[in-house]
């Protein structure tokens, strides 16, 4: 799994019902806060499931592209 950071943006395997692929991060830690880019809707996964479901790392945080 890449190493992530808040504000990233991700595309999971599956869509969610509202039909957007790509999710925002917005909490890290044990479980990994995610806001779907579609409709709103915010999610918990545990690190495990968000690395099964991650297909690619589509953008990452302006922040994090300064400090490298």
């Amino acid at each position: 799994m890449p190493e992530l950071h808040l504000e990233d943006v991700l595309r999971l395997r599956k869509p969610h019902p509202c039909g957007s692929y790509n999710w925002k991060i917005v909490r890290l830690g044990a479980d990994i806060g995610l806001e779907c880019l579609g409709c709103g809707r915010r999610v918990l996964l545990p690190r495990r499931d968000l690395a099964r479901r991650l297909k690619a790392l589509i953008s990452t945080s302006p922040a994090t592209d300064q400090n490298e």
